[in-house]
């Protein structure tokens, strides 16, 4: 076992948040630590929210905050899920996703994703014909979705809003800002166009702050029971807030993170899709997804742990085969790729 373990398995952001966060925590206020928010007498939820509000041009009542994207993705399952009613999600998808409808006794249905040549696809028709059959109270909708790393066309998110109006559409945006565009002009004209719609943003991931446990969110008019359900009277984590609004402070310093992770991206889909019997899918994440083959998928995980290195293999039903890599530093990429390119030489594959 390596003296130090590299953990490639969780998509958390390995380089870190930007240098003005470790500011805000150096200049931390008896304020801010030991008073509750008074951001209320001012007639918002708080001073990210009203920040949040200002960047993407929406009203501050349509935005939500809460301890991550998992706990709005909760909330707005318990407050609308009732017993017996279906919640349709990705077949590829997070764990959670299939056992969250369990919480409220409801159902899931799972819409399927296919393989494309070189990357994950939708199927928007199985998608749409299985609303049709078993008219489900919520569809969630992951984008670009974990463990498989593609994105949903903003042209086919409107053509499935389009077909199922009055049916609640979660679009999960946790790994938003790793593909090619960071853009946020779509969600003024989302929410208002379609009253049912919630988009779910974390700082978790891109923002490198997955220990603050922040997320956010974006609700159509139709969801104010949502905001009433969510509300905090007595306000949110103050310094978690000042951390946060430092995060939207260093664009360029994420633009950075982001432009090293894409070139190993890159480099992934070249060293390990020449391997036979690996096929890499192209990623619109801060992760990859690789089939491997079955017959060396305990060699090569017992071999990654034996040199210090944790990766994601899956069991589920539909990734069997496949292991997922969080893009790490381009150091420790670097040992990852290395260090599989010896195992196959070593396997003699």
């Amino acid at each position: 076992m390596a003296d130090s373990i590299i953990y490639l398995d969780r998509n958390e952001n390995n380089y870190g948040p930007a240098p003005a966060c470790f500011e805000v925590l150096q200049q931390a206020t008896f304020e801010a630590l030991s008073l509750y928010s008074k951001d209320f007498t001012r007639g918002v939820k708080s001073t990210l929210s009203e920040r949040l509000a200002n960047d993407f041009d929406v009203p501050e009542n349509s935005i939500l905050l809460g301890y991550g994207g998992e706990d709005i993705l909760k909330q707005v399952i318990h407050c609308y899920l009732e017993e017996g009613e279906t919640l349709m999600i990705p077949s590829h998808s997070w764990w959670y996703y299939k056992s969250i409808a369990d919480e409220k006794k409801g159902k899931t249905v799972e819409y399927p994703m296919k393989a494309g040549k070189d990357s994950f696809l939708y199927d928007l028709d199985h998608l749409l014909r299985l609303s049709d059959q078993h008219h489900p109270k919520i569809i969630l909708i992951s984008s670009p979705n974990n463990p498989t790393g593609n994105t949903l066309s903003l042209e086919d998110l409107r053509i499935i809003l389009d077909k199922v109006k009055k049916t609640i559409v979660v679009l999960d945006e946790a790994y938003w800002g790793f593909g090619n565009s960071q853009s946020n002009n779509y969600v003024k004209e989302l929410i208002s166009v379609y009253p049912d719609l919630l988009i779910i943003r974390t700082f978790s991931k891109y923002y490198a702050l997955a220990g603050l446990r922040i997320g956010y969110g974006f609700f159509g008019e139709n969801l104010t029971v949502l905001s009433q359900f969510s509300a905090r009277y007595l306000g949110y984590n103050r310094l978690s807030e000042r951390l946060a609004l430092a995060a939207l402070d260093s664009s360029d310093y994420y633009s950075s993170i982001t432009q090293k992770m894409a070139q190993d991206k890159e480099r992934y889909y070249q060293e390990l899709g020449k391997i036979p019997g690996f096929k890499v899918y192209r990623s619109d994440a801060n992760f990859i997804l690789i089939e491997i083959p079955e017959a060396i998928k305990v060699f090569l995980k017992e071999y990654l742990s034996r040199q210090g290195i944790i990766v994601k293999f899956f069991n589920e039903k539909y990734l069997e085969n496949s292991m997922r890599i969080t893009i790490g530093t381009g150091e420790q990429n670097e040992c990852l790729i290395q260090t599989i390119k010896k195992f196959v030489k070593e396997k003699g594959l």
